[in-house]
């Protein structure tokens, strides 16, 4: 089916278990029907958008929503998918790993894992059924409907994702990795829910990793509500590596209380269409948001990212970091809003979106966007567009190394005030390998290369002798 505003599948074709959920005491919990219905209502009454709309002016869909999709509805072989798809290569990073198949949680034996002190993962439609009072109070509450039509695709059609309880005051040592995989024989649209709960004074590192595993096409609409209370940290991780033929939309709706943390940061290394948006509401003093991203496209790749940090309470702290490496005829958009509510005094926020174009054909559109109500305040928004420097490659070059190896340097060097901001080393390894191998145009290996990778992977090469 083409997933025009018209042709989603009524809510009789969504499995049975969505339509009332029942708890581990055989209490009903009937309200994800209603939920879907009026999700539903409200996508018919926005579409799905278009260039006429502001936030979308720069980020063309029509081509996306032209083919085919099945709706990824049918039931899979988990071990097969298991064996088949997922491994990590992320050398000696120790991990909770959890998987996600065409927006499906995988799980050998338990689709829920109670963890040491507490702690709960596993599949959102399997929390609906044995921890109801957490969802109710939190599930839908941040991502909302009303007004952004592929939260409410999501929220009629999701199948399941993945659900994170961290008690009060509990550390999680180990980080948590999510990979989401997306693979099919034919065309896919793939609907992920996630919900993470950060109760008090809590900790959580999670790993999002965004993957295909073959040159299908999909349309993934992925959307993750996290909630972060008093004192609580999130250190959140969201990386994308997919083929040319898929297109992503990934939001990312955050709450913070009093004293709340969140460090957020976007690597993006492939993706025919990559749309990655951020919403956070610093709704308790003290809290605060530190937003990354680095994107590298080329060919007729599409990279967007938008972020909007609501302050709405007083002594709160936000920044925005974002940069990107466009060649070819690769397009970027960035879009930056912070608003500063009228009550928001004492208030710290600063964005910034620097781009580096290596062609003449590639385009960024970026927009910083200050919308402030508050007068004791400290904010600040910059963007910046241009070519390597010509005498820093001239400086670099006197030092024997070639101009190749000389632009990949400062390239390097560019998108490493992103990347060095990954507090796990094997992680902040393994990223700086890629995105060295990425900025050579594919993620291989050159011996001749100044930028020697790491990774314990060995490589062969053909030499043609004939031409020595």
């Amino acid at each position: 089916m083409k997933i025009e505003k018209n042709a989603i599948p009524a809510l009789k074709n969504i499995p049975h278990w969505f339509d009332i959920v029942s708890d581990k005491n055989g209490n009903a919990f009937t309200g994800l029907r209603a939920y879907r219905q009026l999700a539903l209502e409200d996508f018919n009454r926005l579409g799905f958008p278009n260039k006429k709309m502001e936030k979308w002016r720069h980020t063309d869909l029509s081509a996306s929503l032209s083919f085919d999709y099945s709706l990824a509805t049918q039931d899979f072989n988990m071990q097969d998918v298991l064996s088949d798809v997922f491994e990590c290569d992320v050398h000696d990073l120790e991990s909770f790993v959890v998987n996600l198949y065409k927006g499906r949680f995988v799980f050998k034996e338990n689709n829920l894992f109670t963890l040491p002190k507490g702690v709960i993962v596993g599949s959102l439609s399997a929390a609906f059924d044995q921890y109801p009072e957490l969802i109710e109070k939190h599930f839908g509450k941040y991502g909302k409907t009303d007004k952004n039509a592929f939260h409410a695709l999501n929220s009629a059609l999701f199948l399941d994702g993945l659900f994170v309880y961290v008690p009060k005051n509990v550390i999680v040592e180990k980080p948590l990795q999510l990979i989401n995989a997306v693979g099919a024989s034919d065309d896919v649209l793939v609907q992920n829910r996630n919900l993470i709960v950060l109760e008090e004074g809590s900790q959580l590192t999670l790993i999002h990793c965004d993957d295909s595993y073959n040159y299908k096409r999909s349309f993934t609409n992925s959307l993750t509500e996290v909630f972060i209370g008093a004192n609580a940290s999130l250190d959140h991780y969201r990386l994308q590596n997919i083929n040319n033929n898929s297109t992503l939309i990934s939001s990312l709706v955050v709450e913070q209380e009093r004293n709340a943390q969140l460090s957020t940061n976007s690597i993006i290394l492939n993706g025919g269409l990559i749309r990655n948006e951020t919403y956070t509401k610093l709704n308790g003093e003290g809290a605060n948001a530190s937003i990354l991203g680095v994107y590298l496209a080329d060919k007729n790749q599409h990279i967007d990212n938008q972020v909007f940090v609501d302050h709405a309470v007083p002594n709160c702290t936000s920044n925005e970091l974002f940069k990107g490496i466009l060649d070819d005829y690769a397009r970027a958009v960035f879009n930056g809003h912070i608003l500063v509510r009228k009550d928001a005094q004492k208030t710290l926020a600063y964005q910034n979106n620097a781009n580096i174009i290596l062609t003449d054909k590639a385009v960024i559109n970026t927009k910083p966007f200050l919308e402030i109500y508050a007068d004791d305040v400290k904010c600040s928004h910059g963007a910046t567009v241009g070519q390597l420097d010509e005498n820093a490659l001239f400086y670099i070059r006197q030092r024997g190394i070639s101009e190749d190896n000389a632009r990949m340097l400062l390239m390097y060097a560019f998108a490493a005030d992103v990347t060095q901001e990954i507090k796990i080393d094997s992680l902040r390894d393994r990223i700086e390998d890629m995105v060295k191998k990425r900025l050579r145009g594919e993620l291989s290996i050159c011996d001749q290369c100044v930028l020697q990778c790491s990774s314990p992977e060995k490589y062969n090469f053909e030499i043609d002798m004939s031409k020595i």
